[in-house]
């Protein structure tokens, strides 16, 4: 008997992730300028309309409209393929952040109360809880499921962008079913690809090229046995991105991180700032689990970190190693207790987030991507260290 688990992921023409993206360029507009910004910013798109609303405050001159324009252009939403980056309506409304939160973010309970370390300084932009998580399945650390979903949605716009599948548009969704014998991948059981087109292709056409340009080169081979393959199984997909649905920033979260394979806090990333821990400090848990597996503490590892609003150090800290540890979780939460630093200022700060970085994430996970500050294994040796 095999264990069967499906993640998804999307390309960057979703209109979800249309939005997501206005939103994070927006974000690094602002920090380009003002490295200190604050901004929350959320983006609606649909039927040639665009509101980008939120909080913002910030030194920086930005041209909204025009980087709403530009992102859509740039994703490949033309007036002929159902979205018009240049004639679509696009409403602003933004204001500042709220000088209540901005008072506790900027002086924390904790310097409130008369601590004097640095780090003490920023409290937590909000309250809840973040997760982090690292696994052994793929060399970027990551579940099969989500990592080969990602490699399939990015294969999917890049046929479509080079030209080699030039009647693709720009919106499509991909899913991927591992087949697990114990907590061991064994082979994908389903692969799953909507694609949106030109209308003037067959089906047959899309079905047979998706498997062979897109499916069969994003996917190594080991993987496939007997694998069933889904390509386009509504029939059509002519009319997509904010013209087929309405999009939403922060409403890919599973895509964004692990797929489903562990919780999800339920706070989204997609423009906002570093202060906001549900982007800063999932970030922060990802690079404490990615460290600690690669370190060999185990090979699977959860962490669940939770905050208060105003507040500079976390309310809890919570490991899972799911009895793959080469000690105990007590021992693993002793050593990440020692070497991280979940402090707002000190995640902004080791991780360098004042930067203008925030697009970069945006598309096909924000997890995986060894180019990003949070996917450095810079702890390691310290950690082998401790583990001894």
């Amino acid at each position: 008997m095999y264990r069967l688990f499906t993640s998804e992921s999307v390309t960057e023409g979703h209109p979800d992730k249309v939005c997501d993206l206005i939103a994070d360029r927006i974000l690094d507009a602002a920090i380009a300028g003002d490295k200190m910004s604050r901004v929350a910013c959320e983006v609606s798109a649909a039927n040639g309309f665009v509101l980008v609303y939120g909080e913002m405050t910030t030194k920086s001159k930005i041209d909204i409209e025009k980087i709403v324009r530009d992102t859509a252009r740039d994703i490949g939403y033309t007036k002929e393929n159902g979205f018009d980056a240049d004639g679509a309506e696009v409403v602003i409304k933004i204001n500042r952040q709220s000088p209540d939160i901005s008072g506790g973010v900027t002086k924390s309970l904790e310097r409130r109360e008369g601590e004097k370390d640095e780090n003490d300084v920023l409290g937590a932009g909000d309250q809840g809880m973040m997760f982090g998580y690292a696994c052994t399945e793929t060399e970027e650390l990551m579940p099969l499921a989500i990592s080969l979903s990602h490699k399939l949605a990015k294969r999917l716009a890049e046929v479509r962008k080079n030209g080699t599948l030039p009647y693709l548009r720009p919106d499509g969704k991909v899913q991927v079913t591992v087949a697990y014998d114990g907590d061991k991948p064994t082979f994908v059981d389903t692969v799953v690809i909507s694609s949106q087109h030109d209308e003037d292709v067959s089906l047959e056409r899309i079905q047979a090229d998706l498997i062979r340009e897109v499916a069969l080169k994003a996917i190594d081979e080991k993987w496939i046995k007997n694998t069933k393959f889904l390509i386009n199984p509504s029939g059509r997909f002519v009319v997509g991105g904010p013209e087929g649905d309405s999009g939403l920033t922060g409403r890919k979260l599973i895509v964004d991180t692990y797929g489903g394979a562990v919780p999800h806090g339920g706070g989204a990333f997609s423009g906002k700032d570093p202060t906001k821990v549900d982007r800063s400090a999932s970030y922060y848990a990802r690079y404490v689990c990615k460290n600690m597996v690669e370190a060999g503490a185990a090979d699977r590892l959860e962490l669940q970190v939770a905050y208060a609003i105003g507040k500079a150090r976390p309310v809890s800290l919570c490991v899972n190693s799911f009895g793959t540890a080469k000690v105990s979780d007590e021992k693993l939460l002793e050593i990440v207790k020692e070497v991280f630093d979940f402090r707002p200022n000190a995640i902004i700060n080791n991780l360098g987030l004042r930067a203008p970085i925030y697009s970069r994430s945006t598309d096909y996970g924000h997890f995986g991507k060894p180019d990003l500050p949070w996917e450095q294994t810079d702890k390691v040796e310290e950690i082998k260290k401790l583990l001894k």
